[in-house]
């Protein structure tokens, strides 16, 4: 007995060191102000705008001290940027907008969100500007002159309360972009800082306007221990996130509907079609975010229907040229007029053009010719005996004649195991019924 509490001792004494090294820990958490460092990159859509509102919301609950929202985005589209900014300004805790890391922009409407924050910076090498378009769904060109004078003075008096300059907001409404260096000197931003701790450094002991009043932060930057916490993107939201781009809606769209032309062309339904429907249900909510012209998609739909059916007429004539040039028309069409940054690559175009051809005039023509050979082999197992090696309700496989193939009962659920006649065929699945013993 005295040897086995001589054999606790040690055991409990690493407990206790571990306890108290855990509270001192929990301590030392609770002791230093929290910061939430939020990456905001890529384009302000419904996705990243409810990532961004729930990060600010859950460090608000968990008591942070600021939040510092790190920018790299062009704008976004429709009214999100300046909904987003609405939210930021109504946070209770201070939010400082970080355009960073170096090469990071903060351009169109980003900057409502930059101006609506408790202070504007941004590291050096990153850019700022310009303001226009403020919605990347319209040109610069196409732009309305109410509209734009009206958001323009919008951001300039937002600019202050960022603890910017009025005029240096104005300045970024035609000015093409500024680095950190001019733009500081304009008063386009309020600090510049190389990394987060310098940034919480600088920010220390300054008064700050938030939704709920000023408040004086108390960071002293990293060294003294302050907890940053950084907070990403989920992957669902991040897929979204990632499709709300012309080149994903024009990539998904076409890839869904290749993969939907090469299921039909085989027996059954199979991974190639649920890849299809998965492909073009993305594309489908990128179509709701992403402006679009409707006339485009129509034009590009259109000639792969046209070059369908040239496939199958079995031959390669003027439907497919035809179908191939307004394919072409269409993906050009589509996003004529949206901003250039998101505008879809020439070689994109072209690339996807020459591989419809391919796909569609040759391969799917070999895979057509494919199916009639099956259909033909499975003509001559019309009145033959087989076995159904999976449950038919009303589908399953039968083995007959060497081969498993896609069956359908006749007569009701079928089990495993259970001896079936072929009666016929429908389309590439044999129609068979339970042949009696």
């Amino acid at each position: 007995m005295v040897a086995r509490v001589r054999a606790l001792v040690p055991v409990m004494a690493v407990a206790g060191l571990l306890t108290l090294s855990m509270t001192q820990a929990a301590e030392l958490t609770q002791s230093r102000p929290i910061v939430a460092v939020i990456k905001m990159k890529g384009l302000i859509d419904p996705a990243l705008s409810d990532f961004v509102r729930g990060a600010i919301t859950s460090a608000e609950r968990q008591g942070a001290a600021v939040v510092v929202l790190q920018i790299d985005s062009l704008g976004g589209y429709g009214e999100h940027a300046e909904r987003l900014g609405e939210f930021v300004r109504g946070a209770t805790i201070p939010v400082i907008s970080w355009i960073a890391p170096a090469g990071a922009r903060a351009e169109g409407g980003a900057l409502f969100v930059v101006y609506s924050s408790s202070l504007a910076t941004m590291a050096p090498g990153a850019g700022i500007g310009p303001a226009r378009p403020f919605d990347l769904g319209t040109s610069r060109a196409r732009e309305d002159p109410v509209g734009v004078s009206r958001l323009g003075t919008q951001l300039a008096t937002l600019a202050p309360r960022a603890g910017a300059a009025e005029g240096g907001a104005r300045v970024l409404l035609d000015h093409p972009s500024l680095p950190a260096g001019p733009a500081l000197q304009a008063g386009a931003v309020a600090g510049v800082a190389s990394s987060i701790c310098d940034l919480l450094g600088d920010i220390d002991g300054r008064s700050l306007r938030t939704g709920a009043g000023s408040v004086v932060l108390t960071t002293k930057g990293c060294p003294s221990g302050v907890l940053v916490e950084f907070d990403g993107m989920g992957p669902v939201r991040r897929a979204l996130h990632a499709v709300s781009t012309p080149t994903a809606v024009y990539v998904l769209l076409i890839l869904g509907l290749w993969a939907i032309a090469f299921e039909l062309a085989q027996p059954g339904f199979g991974i190639a079609g649920l890849a299809g429907l998965t492909f073009l249900a993305f594309a489908g909510y990128g179509l709701a975010i992403v402006p679009v012209h409707w006339l485009g998609i129509a034009l590009l739909l259109g000639g792969m229907a046209l070059q369908g059916l040239d496939i199958l007429m079995s031959r390669l004539a003027l439907l497919t040229a035809t179908g191939t040039a307004a394919f072409a028309a269409g993906s050009v069409l589509a996003w004529r007029g949206v901003a250039p940054a998101i505008d879809l690559a020439p070689w994109l175009i072209v690339l996807a053009t020459l591989g419809g051809l391919l796909f569609l005039g040759f391969g799917m023509t070999v895979a057509l010719k494919a199916r009639e050979r099956v259909r033909t082999a499975q003509v001559g197992l019309v009145g033959l005996v087989g076995d159904a090696r999976s449950d038919l309700n009303p589908e399953g496989g039968v083995y007959v004649k060497g081969s498993i193939w896609r069956a359908r009962s006749t007569d009701g659920f079928i089990p495993k195991g259970t001896r079936v006649r072929v009666k016929g065929i429908d389309g590439l699945i044999l129609r068979v019924e339970e042949e009696p013993d």
